[in-house]
């Protein structure tokens, strides 16, 4: 990996140097393959932390795992009374994801350790680098398990969930990377604090206004069948006629058709909504070239800002399906277990002291909103005061392709250095 940041006139050089250095440490781990994997809890997951860890220590700071495997370092402030400030992010990645999301957020609160102690400044409160185990539910089939876990929100149940590339439990990939599940069922989470995230925009709203960071405000929930199947009826393919035909194919074109009439209208009265339809699969080992799909695999993912709007989005989509079945005689549905994050609101007076810092720089970045989940929303469940940083990124997000400008968040570091250094706490 190569980066081609310039430093930014003004600002602390070991900032950017940090980034890139962090950046291209973990980002030589990963499987094969187009852009990085790093599956949940796994070797390569860390190996990932492990660095970190080697980063952390370096700076003198005080490290150790808790019993979900999460690593958290700790730099003392000057009062110890004070809530602490926590900042981080993840380290695994989708299959096949970019070079950014999480990665960039893990560098910069190292970065930030790094600035303080270049500078001399202690803060007023302790400082937290925290790098969280499985954000991405790509593996398993819940959301947020590190930071769930770090917060006392993981459920006895979540550790039965099985990794869909070895379909083994979550609790034994734990525990095979260090982590306690007996333990982390009965341990007392630490008090709600503050937490700070940056990520890369995982959209194209600050690239398109030319803004290098923005202030996420809040988090969009989820609501997704994650393993939903269509059945229909086998046919030839040449032999079949029209009328007499179960087309899963067909039968599930509706129903993309249908959601996305849905979507439009939601939009259309204000709702905050969007609908997607991943994984797409009718290729089981029953299919040929010659037959009429008699079955078809997918999955569905509804966000919203609004729990209300996700439920009536779920709704129609159920009403959807049974309009379909009673209109195509041998087609059904099966949505399977539907899974859920919810929205959440983050702290204004957290976002008001990141854009204090910003305005000490001349900068005034906007606020937004994150379509995308992120362990901030687990960390302000718990009832923690939590924000987001958003850094510019041009090509999409849980790709190879991610795009972003290690300058960018470097400045977004220093508008946070700044508001540390300036000895007010959020």
């Amino acid at each position: 990996m190569t980066f081609c940041a310039e430093p930014v006139p003004g600002l602390n050089p070991v900032i950017l140097t940090t980034i890139e250095r962090v950046l291209t440490r973990v980002n030589a781990l990963s499987q094969g393959g187009p852009g990085w994997t790093r599956p949940s809890y796994s070797p390569l997951e860390s190996a990932a932390h492990a660095i970190i860890e080697e980063e952390a220590l370096a700076l003198g700071m005080e490290v150790r795992r808790d019993h979900g495997g999460n690593l958290i370092a700790r730099l003392p402030g000057r009062d110890p009374e004070l809530p602490p400030i926590w900042c981080g992010s993840h380290l695994d990645t989708v299959a096949e994801g970019g070079a950014y999301d999480g990665q960039a957020g893990v560098a910069a609160a190292l970065a930030l350790v790094t600035a303080l102690r270049s500078t001399g400044v202690t803060p007023a409160a302790d400082f937290v680098i925290v790098v969280t185990r499985a954000e991405e539910s790509v593996w398993f089939p819940v959301s947020y398990i590190g930071s769930r876990a770090a917060t006392g929100q993981l459920l006895a149940a979540d550790l039965e969930a099985r990794r869909v590339d070895t379909g083994r439990r979550l609790a034994d990939h734990m525990r095979e990377e260090g982590g306690d599940p007996e333990a982390l069922m009965a341990a007392t989470p630490p008090a709600p604090a503050r937490f700070l995230e940056f990520h890369i925009e995982q959209g194209p709203m600050l690239d398109s206004t030319a803004e290098p960071f923005g202030i996420v405000t809040a988090i969009r929930g989820g609501l997704r069948y994650r393993a939903a199947r269509l059945h229909g009826v086998w046919a030839h393919s040449g032999g079949a006629p029209r009328d007499g035909r179960a087309d899963a194919v067909v039968a599930f074109a509706d129903l993309v058709l249908a959601m996305d009439r849905i979507w439009e209208d939601f939009l259309a009265k204000g709702a905050d909504l969007t609908v997607t339809f991943g994984r797409v699969s009718a290729a089981s080992p029953a299919h040929a070239m010659a037959k009429v799909a008699g079955e078809l695999d997918f999955c569905l993912d509804l966000r919203s800002e609004d729990v209300s709007v996700l439920d009536a989005a779920d709704a129609a989509l159920k009403a959807e399906i049974a309009r379909i079945e009673g209109a195509r005689p041998g087609i059904r549905f099966d949505l399977g277990q539907q899974s859920r994050s919810r929205p959440a609101q983050l702290s204004e007076s957290m976002a008001e002291w990141v854009a204090g810092g910003a305005a000490r720089l001349g900068l005034n970045p906007p606020r937004m909103l994150s379509g995308g989940g992120h362990d901030a929303a687990a960390f302000a469940t718990a009832g923690w005061e939590s924000v987001m940083v958003f850094i510019r990124n041009w090509n999409g997000s849980h790709c190879p392709d991610e795009g972003m400008n290690p300058a960018d968040l470097a400045l977004a570091v220093e508008a946070v250095c700044t508001a540390l250094s300036g000895n007010a706490g959020p």
